[in-house]
């Protein structure tokens, strides 16, 4: 190592920064939320520390740098853009023993400041040792994915019952063991869904029922989003990396399904028209008897749970049996795809509303309100709709929708694999008999659809992956 790691306490300390630009402002509100006492020495300021310094944030001397400035001063930094000035800092600081950083030159600093993930009083912070603050910038970043908010407030619930668990488990590893169940399970996630009550309810049963083969069960019921792996919320990558069992559906994106813990079992539910690997019925059993058996069941579905995916039936039998749910959204197929393919869901010029409507056959009937769809300034996006095409162009124009409104195929949307198929409401079944568009697809009609050529940005990759499948929504297509 280049640097030994440390965290300064600068509570009510005096640190002196040189140098009054944007760059001793970032500083100055880094030293600021740390609880130091701030003073800075420069001739000018920049607007936010002119700022800070009229509200008594910090202490400002309007004048240059001289010696004697680092006396009684625990920590100082130079951003000054004169060079020389910044090595005086730097010397005069290392012989009175003072922490010194020079910013953008490692070599006069004796100690650095690291991209930080603040999640106080949980804190990390990533470094390169000076040699790429952006490098360090990126890591930070694939971290926060992984660090949620709610960890500060669970690092303060465990402070309040650190002493308690202590005098409770005389054993380290009996100790270890119930820190690390009770920080991955049910108390945590009552924290970070922001029930602290219930969270504080949940810590005292651990504490008092505690064993150490036991555990609690609970599902989550999680959104996979349209397919692209990057959509995935924080909050569902977390439950995702930490259930104990998986049960997914067909339209669950195969890279989705690998953000998944590696060791977990995985069993997988899906259903295709007219082959069904479970029925629903026996779904939501299983999530039932898992989360009994007391482990932690992701329940991982395409885009959005409660948008065509009967997450509402599943989460309804686990109340009935009094199992512990959450339910994570995502981005709904028609959201993410429609995105992807440049096609704005609304438009002040072209359509004031946005309709979802599920267009899965079911005896040869699609029993919908074909007169309120074909109103004007309006954007339909039909899922699973491929099948009923016919049908759904045909009720349009027969409800005086004209044969020339634009229309949209977008073949599994936001993947590597996409392709949108345009045209009207006239001409789209030759185009998907020329072109034979393979499923998952999403159906959108609407006057926003002539936009797509013009705002699209995504280009998937020429040659997509062999065989992938990737979601664009609910369990059936």
């Amino acid at each position: 190592m280049d640097f030994l790691p440390i965290f300064l306490d600068v509570k009510k300390k005096l640190c002196l920064i040189v140098g009054g630009g944007e760059v001793s402002n970032r500083k100055v509100t880094l030293l600021l939320k740390a609880g130091g006492q701030v003073r800075v020495i420069s001739p000018e300021l920049c607007p936010n520390l002119s700022a800070a310094a009229e509200k008594g944030l910090i202490e400002h001397l309007s004048r240059n740098y001289r010696k004697g400035d680092l006396d009684a001063c625990h920590l100082v930094i130079a951003a000054t853009d004169n060079a020389e000035v910044n090595r005086q800092v730097s010397e005069q600081a290392r012989l009175q023993r003072i922490p010194v950083n020079v910013v953008d030159q490692p070599d006069l600093c004796s100690f650095i400041t690291p991209s930080i993930i603040d999640r106080s009083p949980v804190v990390a912070a990533v470094s390169t040792g000076g040699a790429s603050p952006v490098l360090a910038r990126l890591i930070r970043s694939r971290l926060e994915a992984l660090i949620p908010a709610g960890y500060g407030r669970l690092a303060e619930l465990a402070s309040r019952f650190r002493d308690r668990v202590k005098q409770r488990f005389n054993i380290p590893a009996d100790r270890r063991l119930f820190w690390e169940q009770v920080l991955r399970g049910g108390v945590a996630e009552r924290v970070f869904s922001g029930h602290m009550k219930e969270a504080d309810t949940a810590m005292e049963h651990a504490l008092n029922s505690f064993q150490s083969n036991s555990t609690t069960g609970e599902v989550y019921l999680v959104g996979g989003g349209p397919g692209d792996p990057d959509l995935v919320t924080f909050r569902a990558l977390r439950l995702m990396q930490q259930a104990d069992v998986v049960v997914y559906d067909r339209l669950v994106a195969k890279p989705v399904l690998d953000m998944t813990r590696r060791d977990a079992e995985r069993i997988y539910v899906g259903k295709e028209r007219a082959h069904h690997a479970m029925r629903q019925e026996e779904i939501n059993q299983l999530l039932v008897d898992l989360a009994k058996e007391g482990k932690r069941v992701v329940r991982l579905k395409g885009g959005d749970p409660f948008i065509f995916g009967r997450g509402g039936e599943e989460i309804d039998t686990l109340s009935a049996e009094g199992i512990p749910f959450q339910v994570v959204p995502a981005i709904t197929a028609a959201s993410g795809c429609a995105a992807y393919a440049g096609i704005p869901l609304t438009h002040r010029d072209y359509a004031q509303s946005v309709t979802f409507v599920t267009g899965h056959l079911k005896d040869s009937t699609m029993n919908l309100n074909w007169e309120q769809l074909a109103q004007p300034y309006q954007t339909v996006v039909f899922y699973m709709g491929l099948l009923g095409l016919p049908v759904i162009c045909k009720e349009l124009i027969a409800q005086g929708t004209s044969p020339d409104m634009p229309i949209a195929l977008i073949q599994q949307g936001t993947t590597e694999n996409q392709r949108v198929f345009a045209g009207t409401l006239s001409n789209i079944q030759e185009i998907v008999d020329r072109e034979q568009p393979k499923p998952p697809t999403l159906i959108i009609v609407g006057k926003v659809v002539e936009l797509q050529e013009k705002l699209s940005w995504y280009k998937a990759p020429e040659t997509p992956t062999q065989g992938a499948t990737s979601p664009i929504g609910p369990e059936i297509e």
